[in-house]
Formats: C-alpha cells, structure tokens, sequence
C-alpha cells in the first residue's frame, strides 16, 4: 500500500492509493498517519477496507502533499552509511553506524519550498531511503527480527548545512535541524509494496542535473542491521523515522562545492517509492 496525507500543514487528511490508482480517503478510520495508528493495527484496518470497498474516493489533484507520517516521535539518521559517501567526504569508512539526530519539526511536504538558513553558504542535499517503524523495537536478538517493526518506506531529503555542522560545533545538529531540512515521502510505502530494501536505486538532481545515482545495495549497514542495531541503544517506537544514508554526490563532495541557492530546485526519487521536489528559497 502507498499512504499518504492531503491538505493544508496542520489539516492534512490521511489516504491510500488503490491499485486502481484512485486516492481514497481514510478519515473514517483515523484522524492522522501517526505513531497511534500505526501502533493499533491501523495498516490492517486500511487493508480490509480497501478490499471491501469502504473507502470514499478524495481528489488529490492540485492540493498539497505532506510528508506520509505526522509528528514523528524522533528522526534518527545513520551517518556516511554508503563507502562512496565516505570516500567522497574525506571520512573514514565507518566500523560502526554513525548515529545522530535530528529534530522532528524538520519534517516538511515532498513538495514543500525548503529555507536556507539566514547566514548559510553550504547548504546540501542528501538523497535518502526513509524507514518507518511501525511496532516498538527495544533489544531486538538480530537484524533477522527487524522487518517486522517496519511500516514502510519512503523518500528523505537530509538537507544539511555544512559549515554549521561541521565548523561551528563537534556535533553535526546544528548543521542538521533547521527549520524545513526534511522533506519525506510522498508516500509510506509498505514493505509488501516496496521492493527488496538492499536493492533500490536512488537519485536526486539539482536544476536538472543528476549529482547523485545510487543504489541501497552499497550500504555499508542495511535496513535491517541498522534497526537491530539502534534498538540496542534506544527504544524505536512507532511513527519514528530513520534516515538510512546518502550516496555519493553530495555538494561537499563534488568539484566546486556547488551548494545550493536561492531558486535552486532539487529532485528525488527511489525506486517504487516516487518522487519529490523542492525549491530553495532564503530564510
């Protein structure tokens, strides 16, 4: 299943994509894509009606997307998780996930304008796979338990700033957490809908121009282990997001450091799980 929310930030109404390709509407079933539906079988209550036919069509056409998941708990990301990233960036290649945060109100539409932050001269863009817990993961035994704590999957853009992450402070938040810098989805994707995990390309391009052609399968910790993993050391509740990694091709990376501007349009896309766009615009 592909679900998504329509409208306006803050009166967004939650919806499915049928296989006819129609949106329905699933405001009779919940109030929001939140961390509560998840956690209370909301994902099988859409399935039954979506097979019995229960759901009342609504017209996507010409409203605004929001990101798939309202008001996630906690964004965790997994740092230089692709070797080319890594190389690209002059890092060594990790032996543990690199694990920081970010803060949850970045969280923006798929199509939503992104701010650069008033002061910013190296603001990045970072095509990411997205995971989506769906049940409580605390002390999972192996990676081989994960995949049923997943929801689903989605697109992520962990905009950065540079200079403020890595020049002002030890610690990469500040570079990370303002306001805008994370576009998700369209959609969340469920996993029986979302193809292999290890083996989904990804791309992003600015004004046009591909920088980044990647794929999930060069991930130095997959999906699973990095689940298993995080839940070592913190409890991942549903509705919590996870940024997986960037492939190589970042700004920071490539010949000039051609960070993004005002007016500047970046577009994403995963493999099965659509397509964002953004335009930067100054803060």
């Amino acid at each position: 299943m592909k679900l998504l929310r329509i409208g306006a930030p803050g009166a967004e109404v939650p919806a499915v994509l049928g296989e006819d390709g129609e949106a329905y509407a699933l405001s009779g079933l919940t109030t929001d894509l939140d961390g509560t539906f998840l956690a209370s079988g909301g994902l099988d209550r859409v399935r039954e009606a979506l097979a019995t036919g229960a759901l009342p069509l609504i017209d996507p056409a010409g409203q605004r997307i929001g990101p798939p998941v309202a008001r996630p708990g906690k964004v965790v990301c997994i740092g230089l998780n692709y070797r080319d990233h890594a190389e690209e960036t002059g890092a060594a290649v990790p032996e543990r996930p690199v694990v920081f945060m970010k803060d949850p109100s970045t969280v923006v539409g798929p199509y939503d304008q992104v701010l650069i932050p008033r002061g910013s001269e190296k603001t990045d863009w970072e095509v990411e796979l997205a995971v989506v817990i769906g049940r409580e993961a605390r002390y999972l035994a192996s990676p081989d338990e994960a995949i049923d704590r997943i929801a689903g999957f989605a697109i992520s853009n962990d905009v950065s700033e540079r200079e403020f992450q890595l020049e002002y402070s030890a610690q990469w938040d500040l570079g990370k957490s303002c306001e805008t810098f994370n576009p998700l989805g369209p959609w969340l994707v469920t996993p029986d809908d979302a193809g292999d995990p290890r083996t989904l390309g990804l791309r992003l391009a600015v004004n046009g121009e591909t920088r980044q052609s990647g794929n999930t399968k060069n991930m130095i910790f997959d999906v699973a282990y990095v689940v298993w993993y995080l839940s070592q050391y913190m409890v991942l509740r549903p509705g919590d997001v996870i940024n997986t990694g960037t492939p190589a091709g970042v700004a920071l990376g490539l010949p000039g450091t051609p960070y993004l501007r005002a007016g500047d349009t970046v577009e994403l896309s995963i493999d099965g799980l659509g397509t964002q766009r953004q335009t930067f615009v100054n803060a």
